[in-house]
């Protein structure tokens, strides 16, 4: 397959990674994953529209009480828990990765900010483990046209239509990419 060198520059914090139509790896399968943070060293990031059917209480025992279903972040370090939100003027040390979307902050400032209300559940998501990319490579994906690159909106993280977000966002994006989020799943033998 050749390379798309366009999309080369392109990649960075706030970018949306949609799985090319006929991606075979089982984690990425129509998966819409937002990147959080792309240097020389690699990149991190979280899938947007896959579950593990769990509340973040059944995962830490000392939260406070919230309903709020954890989303399955990518296949790197599935023992680990992150957040994503869009309070980043109440939890220090909060990321922003695009505009009303921050990654991470103190964990402490989190809890208290939801046992008072002050974030509530369409305004954080929560991911078991991350998805993460060594040095060069989400480039060298990305050129070979496993991903195709999309621009984020808030509206993709914290709303609620997660099922068919893949689709969703590649009939924003327009263009070809309107056409090839028509494509149904493909059938393996």
């Amino acid at each position: 397959m050749g390379t798309n060198k366009d999309n080369f520059v392109k990649i960075g914090a706030g970018t949306l990674l949609i799985a090319e139509p006929y991606m075979y790896d089982p984690h990425f399968r129509r998966a819409v994953v937002l990147v959080c943070d792309h240097n020389t060293e690699g990149s991190v990031g979280f899938i947007l529209n896959k579950t593990v059917g769990m509340n973040i209480g059944s995962l830490i025992a000392d939260f406070p009480e919230f309903e709020s279903e954890v989303h399955f972040g990518g296949p790197v370090q599935t023992d680990s828990i992150h957040y994503i939100h869009s309070k980043g003027d109440l939890v220090e040390g909060s990321i922003e990765v695009g505009r009303g979307v921050y990654w991470g902050g103190d964990f402490e400032q989190l809890k208290f900010c939801i046992e008072n209300k002050l974030i509530l559940q369409d305004e954080i998501r929560f991911f078991v483990g991350y998805s993460g990319w060594g040095e060069g490579q989400l480039v060298d994906e990305v050129g070979y046209v496993s991903w195709m690159l999309g621009e984020l909106d808030a509206n993709y993280v914290f709303g609620k239509q997660k099922e068919n977000l893949w689709r969703t966002v590649l009939e924003h994006e327009g263009d070809i990419k309107g056409v090839i989020g028509q494509m149904p799943l493909p059938h393996w033998n």
